[in-house]
C-alpha cells in the first residue's frame, strides 16, 4: 500500500491522538490518584473505607457528570460518572485533575483587600460585604449606578442571573459575558430560524461529518460528549472531513484532512452550496416547503431581491473559491458531491475549542449547507436547543435612581438597533474604559472569568484594569484578574458549592446538571451567589428587596422547584420536551432563511510588507485556556513541541524557513516572533502539518499568576493579537494576527 506524506503524518499524530484521548485505563488513573498526593500541599488521608459522591463538573462548559471517591472527608480521586447523558463515564485530563485545584496554593483562602503598596491584607467577610456595600452606595448617592459593570463568565445558570439581577435592581446596563462561538451560532441560528437557542449537533448519528476548524476531539464545545460522538460516528462508518491550515489532532483522526487559507472558511462553504446547487444535489422538498430565500423575491415594497440560489452561483464558482481558499477545484467537487451524497451530512465551524466568536458570514454559509440538506432539527444535523427557561423570578422593582441608570447606553454598544441580537460585546471593553482619562466605569466586578488573561490584547485589558476605581474579584484562585483586583471576596471551588448546570455547549441534548458539595469548605470562602445576595442585603432599599432568598441554596431549590428532589438525587434531569419542533421557525417568513447578501472576510491585523507570516492559535486538550488555569498534572501532560522546559514552542513549515531570505532556524532553534502587538522569543518546531506562511502558537501557557507550576511557562497567545469587530454581529472575528519570525542576534 502507497502512503502519499500527507497520510503518514495523518498516521502518526492521529495514533498519538488516540492514545492521548483514549479512556485512561483504571491502573493509570489509580497510579495518577497516588502520584497526586504526593504534592506537598495535598493532604493524605488516613486509609479507611472508599465513598463516592457525585456531582457535576464546571470547570468548563462540559458539564460532565463526575464521581468523587472519598476517604472521609477527603476527596482522592475524580472519575466519570456512568450514565450521565452527558459523558456517561468518560473524563477529561481538566477533570480528572481537579483535586489540585480543590487543594492547590493557588486557591485564595479568605477575603483580601489589597494595600497601597501592592500587597494583600487579610479582611473578614463582614468588612469585605460592608466594604462593597459602601462603594456601591456611594455610586448611587452620586446618581451614577451605570458606572458599575459586571463581567461573568456566562449568562446561563442561577449565579450569572443573580448577578445579572443585581445589575437591574442596582440601576446598571452594564452586564457583559465572555464570548465563545456559541455566540456566533445563536445570533446565526436567530437570524435563520427565529430561534432564541444555542446550536446542538447530532455528531454521534452522523455519516458525514464536515468540520470547518472545530477541534471536535481538542475540547470543542462539551469536550467528552464530543469525543464520544465522535467515536460512535467512527463506529458506524460515518465520515470526518476535518478543513483547517494545521494538522490537528482532530484532522490527524478524521477520515481526510484538507488545508485551507486560514479566513476563507465561509468562502469554501459557499462554493460547496454552488456546486450542489447546480448540479440539484440538495434536498428539493425540504429546501421547497421550509425555506425562505433560495429562489429571488419580492418585498412588501415591490423591490425585486436576489435568492441565495442565484447569489452563489454568480459569485462562488469552483474556480473562484479554489484561488481563495487554496483548495483545488477537483477536490472542492468531489468534497460537495461527498456531503450532498450522504444521507445525515453535518457542517460544523468555530474555531479549536469554541472558546472565541467568529465571523457571522462564516457561521451562516456553513448553516446554509445544513438546510441545503435539510439537516436541520433531525438526526445527524444541527438542532436548534432552546435556552433553558426554568429560572422564572419576577421582575425586580427599580426606584428612580436605578431607572434613570437603565436608561443610559450600554458601554459596549450591544442590543442596540446596529447589533439587535448581539447580547454583550466584551471585546470592546478595553477601549471603551481605556488606560488613560476617567473611565466610564467607576466599579468593576468579576465572576466566573479571567479576561486578564483570557481576552485578546491582554496588555490592553490590563492597563483598563487599573483605570477603573474599584475592582472585586469573585475568584477562587489567584489568577491574573484577581491579581488585578483591589478586593478579592474568594467563591467556593466546584468540588464545594451546589450550583445548576445548564445545557452543555453543542451538543443537542436538552440537559440540566446540579453540582453538589462533596467537601465541605477547604478555607474560609464563600459562595458567589451567597455573596450577591449579602451585598444586595447590605444595600437595603429596592436592592435588598429583589433578593428575598435567605441563602443561595434556599433560591437554587425554589428556582428549580418540582425538579429539585430528582435533580438532587440524580444530579441531573432532561426535560421531557425534544430540543426542536422540526418544522417550527419564528422568522418573518414563518420559514428558514437564506441570505444572499452581506457575505464578507474578516481581514485580520497588520501590513504584510511588514510581517509577511500569519499567527494563529490552536488548542490541545492537554491545556486549558478558559479561565481556569493548567493543574500541574496537565502541564506535565504537555508535549516538548508545544512547551519545552519554560519555552513557548511553534509550528512552522519548513517551506516557510526555506522560502525566508532573513530566516535561518533549525527544528529547536529560538527565534523573535513580533505582531503588531507585540513580540515574544520562541522556539521553533518544523513542521509538515501545517500550511507554508503560517505561524501556530498553542494557548493556555503564559501565565503571569498562579503559582510556580503554572506562571512564568511560555507566552500568552492573547498577549500577541488584538480584537478585530464582526461588521454584522460587533463580536470579534479574528482569526488570527500578521506576524513575522526573526533570528535572534547573536
Amino acid at each position: 500500500m502507497k502512503i502519499d506524506r500527507r497520510s503518514f503524518l495523518s498516521f502518526i499524530i492521529g495514533g498519538a491522538a488516540g492514545t492521548a484521548l483514549s479512556p485512561l485505563p483504571a491502573k493509570l488513573t489509580d497510579d495518577l490518584s497516588i502520584w497526586t498526593q504526593n504534592w506537598p500541599w495535598t493532604p493524605v488521608p488516613e486509609d479507611g473505607e472508599a465513598i463516592y459522591a457525585d456531582s457535576v463538573c464546571t470547570l468548563c462548559p462540559g458539564g460532565c457528570g463526575i464521581s468523587v471517591r472519598k476517604i472521609d472527608d477527603r476527596a482522592i480521586k475524580i472519575e466519570g460518572m456512568k450514565g450521565h447523558p452527558v459523558n456517561d463515564g468518560g473524563i477529561c485530563i481538566l477533570g480528572l485533575s481537579g483535586l489540585q485545584l480543590l487543594y492547590g496554593p493557588t486557591r485564595v483562602k479568605t477575603p483580601l483587600k489589597k494595600t497601597s503598596n501592592g500587597g494583600w491584607k487579610k479582611i473578614s467577610w463582614d468588612e469585605a460585604i460592608a466594604e462593597v456595600a459602601e462603594n456601591l452606595g456611594k455610586l448611587r448617592s452620586e446618581g451614577q449606578p451605570q458606572a458599575l459593570a459586571c463581567i461573568s463568565g456566562s449568562d446561563q445558570g442561577t449565579v450569572p442571573q443573580l448577578f445579572r439581577r443585581f445589575m437591574t435592581a442596582y440601576g446598571s446596563p452594564n452586564y457583559m459575558c465572555v464570548p465563545s462561538s456559541q455566540d456566533s451560532y445563536s445570533i446565526t441560528l436567530k437570524l435563520m430560524q427565529g430561534a432564541q437557542a444555542s446550536a446542538g449537533f447530532d455528531i454521534e448519528n452522523a455519516d458525514f461529518v464536515l468540520s470547518l476548524g472545530s477541534g471536535i476531539i481538542e475540547g470543542w464545545g462539551s469536550p467528552v460528549c464530543m469525543f464520544k460522538a465522535n467515536s460512535a460516528c467512527e463506529a458506524k462508518k460515518g465520515k470526518v472531513v476535518q478543513i483547517e491550515p494545521r494538522l490537528s489532532n482532530t484532522a490527524a483522526k478524521a477520515d481526510q484532512w484538507i488545508p485551507i487559507n486560514p479566513g476563507t472558511e465561509g468562502d469554501l462553504a459557499l462554493g460547496l452550496a454552488h456546486l450542489i446547487i447546480k448540479d440539484d444535489l440538495y434536498d428539493k422538498d425540504f429546501v421547497g416547503n421550509n425555506t425562505f430565500g433560495f429562489d429571488d423575491w419580492t418585498d412588501d415594497k415591490g423591490k425585486s431581491c436576489q435568492g441565495f440560489r442565484q447569489f452563489v452561483l454568480e459569485n462562488y464558482g469552483p474556480e473562484k473559491v479554489a484561488e481563495t481558499t487554496g483548495i483545488d477545484a477537483d477536490t472542492l467537487t468531489s468534497l460537495a458531491k461527498s456531503f450532498a451524497s450522504a444521507s445525515n451530512p453535518v457542517a460544523i465551524c468555530g474555531r479549536g475549542q469554541g472558546k472565541r466568536p467568529g465571523s457571522i458570514h462564516e457561521f451562516i454559509a456553513v448553516h446554509a449547507l445544513n438546510a441545503l440538506k435539510g439537516s436541520i432539527n433531525r438526526k445527524g444535523g444541527v438542532w436548534a436547543v432552546p435556552e433553558p427557561n426554568y429560572i422564572s423570578w419576577a421582575e425586580p422593582e427599580t426606584d428612580a435612581v436605578a431607572q434613570k441608570g437603565l436608561q443610559t447606553p450600554r458601554i459596549d454598544g450591544a442590543g442596540t438597533e446596529k447589533y439587535p441580537y448581539t447580547k454583550s460585546l466584551l471585546n470592546r471593553f478595553a477601549e471603551v474604559v481605556g488606560s488613560e482619562g476617567e473611565s466610564p466605569v467607576k466599579m468593576l466586578f468579576v465572576s466566573g472569568a479571567n479576561p486578564c488573561f483570557t481576552l485578546p490584547d491582554t496588555g490592553a485589558v490590563k492597563a483598563a484594569f487599573e483605570n477603573i476605581p474599584l475592582v472585586v474579584s469573585f475568584s477562587s484562585y489567584m489568577d491574573e484578574t484577581a491579581k488585578a483586583a483591589d478586593l478579592i471576596l474568594p467563591n467556593h471551588v466546584f468540588l464545594e458549592r451546589y450550583e445548576d448546570v445548564p445545557p452543555p455547549a453543542g451538543v443537542n441534548k436538552n440537559v440540566i446538571g446540579l453540582s453538589k458539595p462533596v467537601v465541605d469548605p477547604q478555607f474560609d470562602t464563600k459562595h458567589a451567589g451567597d455573596a450577591i445576595i449579602s451585598v444586595a442585603k447590605a444595600l437595603k432599599g429596592s436592592v435588598g428587596s429583589a433578593f428575598a432568598w435567605d441563602s443561595y441554596e434556599a433560591c437554587l431549590q425554589e428556582t428549580m422547584g418540582d425538579k429539585w428532589d430528582s435533580l438532587n438525587e440524580k444530579g441531573f434531569v432532561v426535560p421531557d420536551t425534544a430540543p426542536a419542533c422540526e418544522k417550527t421557525y419564528t422568522t418573518p417568513s414563518g420559514k428558514f432563511e437564506f441570505f444572499a447578501a452581506g457575505y464578507e472576510q474578516v481581514t485580520i491585523e497588520g501590513d504584510e510588507k511588514w510581517y509577511p507570516l500569519i499567527l494563529m492559535p490552536y488548542d490541545s486538550m492537554r491545556l486549558s485556556s478558559g479561565f481556569i488555569g493548567n493543574p500541574p498534572f496537565m502541564t506535565k501532560t504537555v508535549e516538548d513541541t508545544v512547551l519545552k522546559g519554560n519555552d513557548i514552542v511553534v509550528e512552522v513549515n519548513p517551506l516557510t524557513v526555506r522560502e525566508s531570505s532573513a530566516l535561518f532556524v533549525k527544528d529547536g532553534d529560538y527565534a523573535i516572533l513580533s505582531t503588531p502587538k507585540g513580540k515574544a522569543t520562541v522556539r521553533v518546531h518544523l513542521s509538515e502539518g501545517i500550511m507554508p506562511g503560517i505561524v501556530a502558537m498553542p494557548t493556555g501557557l503564559g501565565h503571569t499568576a498562579y503559582d510556580e507550576y503554572l506562571a512564568g511557562k511560555g507566552t500568552n497567545f492573547n498577549e500577541l493579537i488584538g480584537p478585530v469587530e464582526d461588521p454584522a454581529s460587533g463580536l470579534d472575528a479574528a482569526w488570527g494576527i500578521r506576524a513575522k519570525l526573526a533570528n535572534i542576534a547573536s
